[in-house]
C-alpha cells in the first residue's frame, strides 16, 4: 500500500478482529491467526478498492466538470456544452445502469447501493441490512457481476 494511514487502519482492524473473535485461544496461536486475519483484511481492501474504482470511473465520467459531488443521474440533463450524441450516449448508459439495478434481487440491489452509492463500509452495510459481513460481500459481488453482464449484453463498454 502507498497510503501509510490506510495500512495502519488495516493493521488496527486486524488486531481488533483478533481480540474480538480469538481472545479465548492460546497465545501461541495468535501469530498465525493474526497473519491470516491481516492477509484477509488486505485482500478485502484491494478487492473493495478495485470495485469502487470501477464504479467511480464509470459514474465520474457522467458528472459535469467541476461538480464532484453532483449525482450523475440528476445532473445529466443540465449540461449543454456537450454534443447531442454525447448526451444521448451518457443517457443510455445511465438508463442501462438503472435497468440493471432494477433487475437485481432486492438484497443484492440493497447491498450494492449501500456500499457503492452511499459509500458505506462492509460493517455499516451489514448493520443496516441486518446480516453478516460475509453476506454483504457475497451480495455485492453477485450484484457487480450481474450488472457487468447486463451492461455487456446491452453493448455498454466501461
Amino acid at each position: 500500500m502507498r497510503d501509510e494511514h490506510g495500512a495502519l487502519d488495516i493493521v488496527q482492524d486486524a488486531m481488533l478482529r483478533l481480540t474480538e473473535k480469538y481472545s479465548d485461544r492460546p497465545q501461541d496461536e495468535f501469530p498465525m491467526l493474526f497473519q491470516r486475519i491481516l492477509q484477509n483484511a488486505i485482500n478485502d481492501y484491494f478487492r473493495r478498492h478495485k470495485v469502487r474504482s470501477l464504479w467511480t470511473t464509470l459514474l465520474s465520467s457522467l458528472n459535469p466538470v467541476g461538480e464532484e459531488d453532483a449525482d450523475p443521474l440528476e445532473t445529466l440533463d443540465t449540461r449543454q456544452s456537450e454534443s447531442p450524441s454525447e448526451l444521448l450516449e451518457k443517457a443510455q448508459v445511465v438508463f442501462h445502469v438503472e435497468k440493471a439495478l432494477e433487475s437485481l434481487p432486492a438484497r443484492q440491489r440493497q447491498a450494492f447501493l449501500l456500499r457503492y452509492w452511499e459509500e458505506m463500509d462492509v460493517a455499516e452495510t451489514a448493520a443496516a441490512m441486518g446480516c453478516s459481513e460475509g453476506s454483504v460481500k457475497t451480495h455485492c459481488s453477485r450484484a457487480t457481476h450481474a450488472i457487468a453482464e447486463y451492461l455487456k449484453a446491452k453493448g455498454v463498454e466501461l
